[in-house]
């Protein structure tokens, strides 16, 4: 099938020991009907509900399930399978690998892959019901979540233990609908509004010296800024991130990343490249006040309190909102403690924005450090718009539909 969405899709087919295990045979068939490679990897207990010979005969290709092929030392490179994959799916996930995915720990084939993947994740969860309600998987659904995976919700039915409840695996159809649906929406957005863009985004903090070894700095980490590039990438937009000091990589090749240190810097950079951007999106922390003066030399300590004059930095988003050209969108970004919605507006006013994105320091999952966040966007055309908690990645793909459909008004 050439023509579907699925044709020529690298699928991996996680497989874990569940009931429901019967249900990956139905499912590969209808991917590799599709025209979808699927490479299953399952793990060992799995492999008691269901022959590897009968995955491997529907999908075409030896399945996998333990690090060592054979005794020659050669292995199952769990690595390059991670970036191999145009998604990984898993289903039937049980509770067990729910909780070692949700926390990290990597003792299989399938989790080490899971860690390695840089594509989407679809989780589908199969248990009995009281498992499902439990308060640990739903914990633990919620932090994969968080962590930007996608769970395809377990559906309502009669279970293998005879009680009938929330549990059962989603039928083979849905999952296979769910990932077609994943991918128009992906190639939509390959051909969308973005497809050309250029966009320039900031993201993390701005250091500013004290001396050698002290500096004024904020608690941001970066991740909105990069889930932002990533999204704005995805949708076909050439992006340059100008990023302040982060632990975080850049995987999209339409991601041009320049690193800064200082809101010096910062500004410098972005306003070498404002002028030929189309959308401008203001997502740094960016250090408000900077040592009047950098001693050369370690500040010793003193039995006496000590003054450190400051004096203001430069505010990126306002100076180059004096720049703005027509056509030109600017996007800027308030984390607020109190009168969160008054003080977002003056900012939007104040910086000829054209939209900004509210968080609250008090909503809990939300601001730095986490891998969710809780927003509103506020529009100078007076429109308003509340997105609930979730991953920043999922966040950054609404505040990018959002952006899109303004700047095409």
């Amino acid at each position: 099938m050439k023509n579907h969405v699925l044709h020529g899709k690298k699928i991996i087919l996680g497989v874990c020991g569940s009931i429901a295990a019967y249900k990956s045979a139905y499912l590969v068939r209808l991917l590799v009907k599709a025209g979808a490679e699927v490479q299953v990897v399952m793990t060992t207990s799995a492999i008691d509900f269901i022959s590897p010979l009968t995955l491997a005969t529907l999908s075409k290709k030896p399945v996998l399930h333990q690090y060592v092929k054979n005794s020659a030392g050669e292995w199952n490179n769990h690595v390059a399978l991670g970036l191999w994959a145009d998604l990984v799916l898993i289903a039937p996930a049980t509770a067990h690998t729910i909780a070692k995915l949700a926390n990290g720990l990597c003792d299989n084939l399938l989790s080490a892959v899971y860690l390695s993947a840089r594509c989407p994740v679809f989780i589908a969860p199969a248990m009995d019901l009281d498992m499902y309600q439990h308060g640990s998987t739903r914990h633990n659904l919620q932090r994969l979540q968080s962590y930007g995976n996608t769970i395809i919700a377990a559906e309502w039915g009669e279970l293998a233990s005879g009680l009938e409840g929330q549990g059962r695996l989603a039928e083979p159809e849905e999952i296979a609908q769910r990932l077609e649906k994943h991918f128009q929406q992906e190639e939509e957005g390959q051909k969308g509004t973005f497809q050309g863009k250029k966009v320039l985004i900031t993201a993390g903090p701005t250091y500013e010296d004290i001396d050698p070894v002290r500096f004024i700095g904020n608690h941001s980490t970066g991740k909105m800024g990069f889930a932002l590039a990533e999204a704005a990438a995805e949708a076909g937009a050439e992006i340059t991130l100008v990023c302040g000091p982060v632990h975080l990589q850049t995987q999209h090749p339409r991601i041009r990343r320049i690193n800064v240190r200082t809101a010096e810097e910062m500004y410098e950079q972005c306003r070498l490249h404002f002028t030929s951007q189309d959308v401008a999106i203001f997502a740094a922390a960016v250090a408000d006040y900077k040592p009047a003066q950098v001693s050369s030399q370690k500040i010793k300590k003193k039995e006496t309190e000590m003054a450190l004059p400051l004096t203001k930095t430069v505010d990126v988003a306002l100076s180059l909102g004096k720049e703005k050209k027509a056509g030109q969108f600017t996007v800027g970004f308030a984390l607020e403690t109190e009168h969160e919605q008054q003080y977002a507006l003056d900012k939007l006013r104040k910086k000829q924005l054209d939209m900004i994105v509210l968080n609250s320091l008090n909503d809990e999952g939300a601001g730095f450090g986490h891998d969710t966040n809780k927003i509103m966007l506020f529009g100078k055309d007076g429109s308003q718009q509340e997105f609930p908690l979730k991953s920043k990645q999922e966040l950054a793909k609404d505040i990018i539909a959002q952006i899109s459909l303004k700047i095409n008004a």
